[in-house]
């Protein structure tokens, strides 16, 4: 069945709304819109075209939709991977718009791209690749291996730590993908960060990020990991009753967890101290806003 008017825009929008905005004139054509129908709306700016063959349907702007427009540039079989499966995951960063959308692609594929990145692969397994949010994405484990070859230790650390937390994926999980593919580079920063008490690694480094933030404001230095009414807080100004708590989804990030931390913060605030939490994202992004909070909180006078 070939559509045609409002009966092929329902089409391209049906499909679009699966795919982040974003089509391939094959799969229109397979879904019955004609190429002509095709063209006509590339004249008018109904389709708009980012790669040869791929548009982006409209003006609305969904989240994600470079990183689909990539695999699909890059045929049936692509999916996104590296650091952006990771930012797709949400356990690294986000792509900025002048970053390549990096993709893994059967070797026979041989789409070129100036802003795609394409790895070809002999074979990549099927249960390795996945789809969020219709976008075709290597699995949180399939991902973090690749990761490895291409960032450095710290930044693998706190990808595995976030998609632990999250429980996308699990340390088995990894070394399971890792074994199948015992050369791939980055392999060896992988198994030792496999091999160490991740979650710890990242909160201790999140908390001596702070402390030298602290040092190098002039503020009072506080005590560190001391233990109160049966909990041990990150940090205590004992003086001014004040308290610092570490947060964040690589050790606060599970629902149990969650209502841990709240308890453990109405048992403080019963015995007199205030508590302040501060997050990996704040401490990365957020610094000054930190130390004014902190300097606030410790100029505090009950009256």
């Amino acid at each position: 069945m070939t559509y045609r008017g409002l009966e092929a825009d329902a089409a391209i929008h049906k499909l679009a709304g699966r795919q982040r905005g974003v089509v391939s004139r094959r799969q229109l054509i397979e879904a019955g819109v004609s190429g002509d129908a095709v063209d006509r709306r590339v004249r008018v700016g109904l389709l708009r075209l980012v790669h040869p063959g791929v548009y982006r349907v409209g003006y609305v702007v969904a989240a994600g939709w470079r990183e689909m427009a990539a695999a699909l540039s890059c045929g049936a079989r692509a999916a996104v991977s590296h650091r952006s499966a990771a930012g797709v995951w949400q356990v690294a960063w986000q792509l900025v718009a002048s970053d390549p959308v990096e993709v893994i692609a059967p070797e026979g594929n041989r789409s070129r791209r100036h802003d795609v990145r394409v790895r070809r692969l002999r074979t990549l397994r099927p249960d390795e690749v996945t789809t969020l949010d219709g976008i075709p994405v290597t699995t949180p484990a399939r991902t973090l291996v690749d990761l490895a070859a291409v960032v450095g230790v710290r930044e693998l650390e706190r990808a595995f730590g976030e998609a632990v937390a999250r429980r996308l994926t699990t340390g088995a999980a990894v070394l399971d993908v890792l074994s199948r593919h015992p050369r791939q580079p980055g392999s060896r920063a992988l198994r030792s960060v496999l091999g160490s008490d991740q979650l710890a690694l990242t909160r201790s480094e999140a908390e001596e990020r702070l402390l030298g933030l602290i040092r190098r404001s002039g503020l009072p230095e506080p005590g560190t990991n001391v233990r109160i009414r049966g909990y041990e807080v990150d940090f205590l100004w004992r003086s001014q009753r004040v308290v610092v708590e570490m947060d964040g989804h690589a050790f606060h990030s599970t629902p149990e967890r969650f209502e841990t931390d709240r308890l453990r913060d109405g048992v403080l605030a019963a015995a007199g101290l205030r508590v302040m939490r501060v997050t990996w994202r704040q401490l990365t992004q957020e610094p000054e806003a930190i130390l004014v909070r902190l300097a606030a909180a410790l100029a505090v006078v009950d009256i």
